[in-house]
């Protein structure tokens, strides 16, 4: 059963994760802020403990979306981006949060 506790863990763990990926970027933390307090609030009469658990869910794949795949990055020169938050790229692919900060000649506009 989905405890009232449950619910409220997970909406602040996506306001955490959502001024964590889009710091600095007062735009993005805005409309996500907007997003998360719609969405939690549009289901807050839910009773059905099927769709509670549905809705739970949803909101914690969206967080883990949120904190790998996301990327935010600083445009440097015209040729250039850097990310804002540090990378690992691991077999061609970029991992954010690994700790390792990957350099702005690591990513290319073309």
């Amino acid at each position: 059963m989905a405890s009232r506790g449950q619910v409220l863990k997970l909406f602040k763990l996506l306001h955490r994760t959502r001024q964590e990926v889009f710091k600095n970027d007062t735009r993005a933390l805005e409309a996500a802020r907007q997003k998360i307090n719609e969405e939690f609030k549009n289901n807050q009469d839910e009773t059905s403990e099927e769709k509670i658990n549905e809705l739970l869910k949803m909101a914690s794949d969206v967080e883990v979306i949120l904190r790998t795949s996301v990327i935010q990055a600083v445009h440097t020169d015209s040729d250039k981006i850097c990310p804002s938050r540090p990378l690992e790229i691991h077999s061609g692919f970029v991992i954010p949060f690994s700790g390792v900060r990957a350099s702005c000649l690591d990513f290319f506009v073309h």
